[in-house]
């Protein structure tokens, strides 16, 4: 697995599957928010995430996947204190 920042929550993880016409590697993109996003937000991040992985690592885009996983403020503890949501 390849993590892309420490703090950003985004990772990308190769898989190797195999066909009948080869073997290929199908990236794996986890992304994690604090709080949630709309619709129209996970399109437009969906979408660039696909656009650089496309160029940089030279997949076809029908074989990249990605996942959004919005967790609540509450889950998630920096410093040892439970997060709050923005005002």
């Amino acid at each position: 697995m390849l993590y892309l920042g420490a703090t950003n929550g985004l990772s990308v993880e190769h898989k190797t599957n195999t066909f009948s016409s080869g073997v290929y590697t199908m990236p794996y993109v986890n992304i994690r928010v604090a709080g949630s996003l709309t619709k129209t937000q996970k399109e437009k991040i969906s979408q660039g995430v696909t656009d650089v992985i496309a160029k940089e690592a030279s997949k076809p885009p029908e074989s990249i996947l990605i996942f959004i996983d919005e967790v609540a403020h509450e889950n998630i503890a920096k410093s040892g204190k439970l997060m709050t949501p923005p005002q």
